[in-house]
């Protein structure tokens, strides 16, 4: 007895209706108990006094690595062979966590950055300063793109990264039957794994040399060190300046030390867990870039619609939450909410999650997973629309505007 099954035909009018939330920013704040919105700097202080005692232990126990490995004792106990795998090993343990040990200090300016790790703004800017620039991250310069990422968030025109190409930015034509979109945006799996590895590795430091990602209608050489880039104004000229001069002490630093213990030693102690600073700072930015999450033109964008434009996603789990302050686990009321400290942020969700119900989104993907699939469906939205979703590489949606924000496409 035979079975067939049938391939239900892509019909957008099928696909589920997504309608904007309808309330203010004040009365989503009014939901939210106001001992959240308190900056503690004692607290504060704890968290990255605990955060630079785990990278010296670290970094102390690292230094004890090769001395052990390469012992005679050793190599006869494990073999040569297998003392130099049982090295390289341990390197590996030692740079996965020293990776999210730094990327928490990098957390904890970040929060200087939006004036949520104390109420004093010197107190901000001076550990924001030092945290940032030791992760080569200028801390200034970053500080005022950021800032107005998280205010025009999930806004085409006005955001300042991961702003979406649209149909006409990849060249592709207005869509008809028979059009072949794999033919256009279609990759092979080892060209998405290359794609995805320089995107983790480089797309932060693309971003602030080059713009890589960001708004479009930038000039081409737009970056974060000119302090004359249209990124700044004139009165943020001298912080733009200052970004720098942390940013060219590291490359003393590094120099410096380099020349003194060598390269090789400097690259393994401090180089490669920096690498993992930068995947890190990519590997929560899933949260955006979803198939499912709406980004939006002209009149129908708003604060608190941006900002619920993104995703908590539980990253690597108790390290995730432990190593990295909770910055993917609790990043939507974040969005929301900036100055509220990252410690506030499990129970301040709650709150927020009970006031805007389906507007609230989590997800369970893992996030490598979640990177490889948004990779994938991520690729375009329309030239037309207010309320717009992600096309996949078949040009498909998986949600559409309410019909009352809809253009009607000719697609499918």
């Amino acid at each position: 007895m035979g079975s067939s099954t049938a391939v239900q035909k892509y019909n957008e009018d099928d696909l589920p209706a997504y309608t904007p939330m309808p309330w203010s920013l004040k009365e989503i704040r009014a939901a939210i108990p106001a001992k959240f919105f308190v900056r503690d700097t004692r607290r504060g202080l704890l968290y990255l006094a605990r955060d630079l005692l785990l990278a010296t232990v670290a970094w102390s126990l690292a230094a004890y690595i090769d001395p052990v490995f390469k012992q005679s004792a050793t190599r006869a106990a494990l073999s040569p062979i297998g003392a130099e795998v049982s090295r390289w090993a341990a390197w590996g343990v030692y740079w996965w966590f020293q990776g999210l040990i730094f990327t928490g200090i990098w957390v904890i300016g970040h929060e200087c950055g939006h004036g949520a790790f104390s109420d004093h703004k010197w107190v901000n800017d001076i550990i924001g300063f030092i945290t940032h620039s030791f992760l080569w991250t200028p801390y200034f310069s970053w500080k005022i793109s950021h800032h107005r990422h998280h205010s025009n968030h999930a806004s085409m025109e006005r955001d300042e990264v991961y702003v979406p190409k649209t149909r006409s930015d990849l060249g592709i034509p207005a869509h008809h039957e028979g059009l072949d979109y794999e033919e256009i945006l279609g990759d092979t799996p080892i060209y998405t794994l290359y794609m995805l590895i320089r995107q983790q590795v480089l797309a932060f430091p693309a971003y602030l040399l080059f713009n890589v990602s960001g708004q479009k209608t930038y000039p081409k050489w737009t970056n974060h060190f000119d302090p004359n880039s249209i990124l700044f104004t004139k009165a943020q000229r001298n912080a733009v300046i200052m970004s720098n001069l942390g940013i060219a002490a590291m490359v003393w630093g590094v120099s410096y030390s380099s020349s003194i213990w060598g390269a090789s030693e400097v690259t393994k102690f401090y180089g490669i867990p920096w690498l993992c600073v930068s995947h890190c700072h990519h590997d929560h930015v899933p949260a955006p870039h979803r198939p499912g999450m709406p980004h939006y033109r002209g009149k129908e964008w708003n604060f608190q619609r941006g900002a619920a434009a993104t995703v908590d996603r539980p990253v690597l789990g108790w390290q995730g939450r432990f190593l990295l302050h909770d910055v993917a686990h609790f990043h939507v009321i974040h969005h929301f909410f900036p100055k509220m400290p990252f410690y506030h942020g499990p129970e301040a969700t709650q709150h927020l999650k009970a006031f805007i119900g389906d507007h609230y989104v989590t997800s369970d993907v893992p996030a490598f997973k979640a990177l490889w699939q948004n990779y994938n469906r991520c690729q375009f939205v329309e030239d037309e629309g207010d309320v717009l979703f992600y096309r996949d590489r078949k040009g498909q949606a998986i949600r559409r505007p309410a019909d009352e924000y809809r253009v009607k496409s000719k697609a499918q």
